[in-house]
């Protein structure tokens, strides 16, 4: 129902002539399962294999976002880390994204009223495996596709309606914070707000 409903916003958006990319992220825990799913079968999985395992749950959710845009007549199609080519090399514990190699076909399809649905969190190597971007990495999926193709912005849509001096669902008195820098976002996402992945505000305070 929410995938509907989000649809039918992106439809709106898409048919005043806009090309958009709309990145999105797994269903509602489908993460957290598919990492107990793995842990059933091996108590300590190798990191290849899990990676390998966490990535479809974003694989699903934009295959079922292009679906609904389609059965509202819009032209979509869903993209993943394999038909993007998004290369990503090993930063700390987790990947970062590097480049699109398929830029210039994607470049392509995206004429007005079309969208491209990527699924985020995911990247390859130069091997071809499959990686995650770290929790939140749907955010830094977003920021670098946007980045690369140079576009007029990034909005990143949650559960809540912006960033807050405190989480408001813990702290009454938290007040929405109209602007802030991408230095002072960054600033937060470190000291723990979950609002954005730190490492997508820093990619974007570099592009």
């Amino acid at each position: 129902e929410r995938i509907k409903n989000a649809a039918v916003k992106i439809a709106e958006k898409a048919n005043r002539g806009y090309p958009m990319v709309v990145v999105i992220s797994a269903m509602g825990d489908t993460t957290d399962e598919l990492i107990a799913l793995i842990h059933k079968i091996s108590t300590f999985p190798d990191r290849r294999e899990l990676d390998h395992v966490m990535a479809t749950g974003e694989m699903v959710s934009a295959s079922l976002m292009a679906s609904a845009l389609k059965e509202l007549g819009v032209k979509a199609k869903s993209f993943n880390a394999f038909n993007l080519q998004l290369f990503s090399e090993l930063y700390g514990s987790d990947y970062c994204i590097t480049k699109i190699g398929r830029q210039k076909d994607f470049e392509e399809f995206l004429k007005p009223k079309t969208v491209a649905v990527i699924a985020g969190f995911q990247g390859i190597t130069n091997e071809g495996d499959l990686t995650t971007l770290g929790r939140g990495g749907s955010d830094l999926t977003a920021v670098a596709v946007a980045a690369a193709l140079n576009a007029d912005m990034c909005e990143i849509y949650s559960d809540v309606d912006g960033v807050y001096t405190a989480d408001p669902n813990k702290v009454n008195s938290a007040k929405l914070i109209r602007n802030i820098s991408y230095s002072e976002m960054l600033e937060f996402s470190l000291n723990g707000a979950k609002v954005l992945q730190a490492k997508s505000v820093d990619y974007a305070l570099k592009n």
